[in-house]
């Protein structure tokens, strides 16, 4: 009888091991009966979670206001001659004209006169023709000169690459204001020469920034198949590299433009750089500096609109780093 018991056992346990066999408590075949128990891990109440409001998008705002700041200034630079405005740049057409009226938005005046009976509105307009004008004709001059010195030696490397950063160095161990000065000093305070001699002062900004960017794209693999394929250096320079450093070197020259604008200005606070009776934003400043107490819109009108065209420029110099150069904008 134990033997008998023993093998019906030994019988039952080998018919729970095999497939398809039924649970004790279950029929086989059945899939319900196969199938795995799952724990019931839901929360019979979930606490809602509080999300916190988003905030406005500033930095899309802020480049919409300067990007609108930007093309007001440049259109009534390009269209100041053909404004109805009074006369802003002869002080022998202004005798009949009061000096230092207030600011007054509904007058022929909006932004007042100053102390040659000027409007300062037309003149604003008239400098911001010449900061435009040095700002960007600058940036090109530097950017040629700069960029051709950066993209020969970053890509060329070796000597060709000391005599260039020795050049560079050299230009930025003088201080930016002593070399203006110097150059202005030497070249007469037109606007040609202004312009020149303030290209000349980014020329290693624009050379160290091209070559930085030319170093890394030299050993890449669509450079060395071109070199296979018999380009000559000239053609890969110009077809390769370049097209890969435009995007940096756009962005870049948004932030250099505000830095010639502010440049010129201080040169012109000084009298070194165009003289009156031609209006630009320093030396406006400088002409109202005698009655500031008594009228600061001569002083505070200029200067608010130099900062407002600064801070726009460097603004969209940001925005363009953003998208065009995410690492660079984040130095």
């Amino acid at each position: 009888m134990a033997d008998t018991d023993s093998t019906r056992s030994d019988a039952t346990r080998s018919d729970a091991t095999r497939p398809g066999a039924a649970p004790a408590g279950g029929v086989a075949g059945d899939p319900a009966s196969t199938a795995p128990v799952v724990a019931d891990t839901t929360v019979a109440a979930a606490t809602p979670v509080r999300r916190r409001p988003r905030m406005p998008r500033v930095s899309g705002l802020g480049t919409a206001l300067a990007l609108g700041w930007t093309i007001l200034i440049v259109l009534g630079a390009l269209f100041v001659d053909f404004l109805p405005l009074s006369e802003a740049r002869d002080p022998s057409l202004a005798l009949m004209t009061p000096s230092t009226l207030a600011p007054d938005l509904l007058s022929e005046h909006p932004l007042g006169t100053d102390s040659q009976g000027l409007d300062i509105l037309g003149g604003l307009l008239y400098g911001a023709r010449v900061s435009l004008v040095v700002g960007i004709g600058g940036v090109l001059v530097g950017a040629l000169i700069g960029g051709a010195l950066g993209l020969v030696a970053g890509y060329r490397g070796g000597w060709t690459d000391r005599i260039v950063s020795i050049i560079t160095d050299t230009l930025l161990a003088f201080p930016s204001l002593i070399l203006l000065i110097a150059i202005v000093t030497v070249l007469d305070p037109t606007l040609p020469n202004i312009t020149l001699a303030l290209g000349i002062m980014v020329v290693p900004a624009y050379a160290r920034l091209v070559r930085a960017n030319a170093m890394s794209f030299a050993g890449r693999e669509f450079v060395t198949a071109a070199r296979s394929l018999g380009a000559g250096e000239l053609r890969i320079m110009l077809r390769e590299v370049t097209p890969n450093i435009v995007q940096p070197v756009f962005s870049y020259s948004f932030m250099l433009v505000a830095v010639l604008i502010v440049a010129e200005a201080s040169l012109s606070y000084l009298g070194l750089s165009i003289p009156r009776p031609e209006p630009t934003w320093g030396n406006m400043i400088s002409a109202g500096q005698s009655d500031f107490q008594r009228h600061p819109y001569l002083v505070g009108v200029p200067a608010v609109v130099l900062f407002l065209t600064v801070l726009s420029f460097n603004q969209l110099g940001e925005a363009a780093g953003r998208k065009w150069s995410p690492g660079a904008a984040k130095i």
